[in-house]
């Protein structure tokens, strides 16, 4: 079962959960798992429209998915990490 590891700013929904071990054969239904979960989840990684959140990146096993994230596939032992980019002054 594939892992999805939570940044620290995207943990209150998964009350301090930094990572979540879900059934999931796509990210989108990864993510989807987490939010049944954790409710509020995917609030903080897709926007209105269900697409991913222009300042959040999708890393499968360390290496960035860049083309089509929520169907990009997965399979048991995978390490799904969300990264946040946080902005600040």
């Amino acid at each position: 079962m594939p892992s999805v590891r939570i940044p620290p700013p995207y943990r209150g929904p998964t009350l301090g959960a930094a990572a979540v071990d879900v059934d999931g054969v796509t990210v989108g239904a990864a993510l989807d798992a987490v939010e049944r979960k954790y409710p509020g989840f995917l609030a903080q990684v897709l926007d209105d429209d269900g697409n991913v959140h222009g300042f959040v990146k999708l890393f499968k096993n360390g290496e960035q998915i860049v083309r089509d994230p929520l169907r990009t596939p997965l399979a048991a032992g995978d390490d799904l990490e969300i990264l946040a980019a946080i902005a600040g002054g």
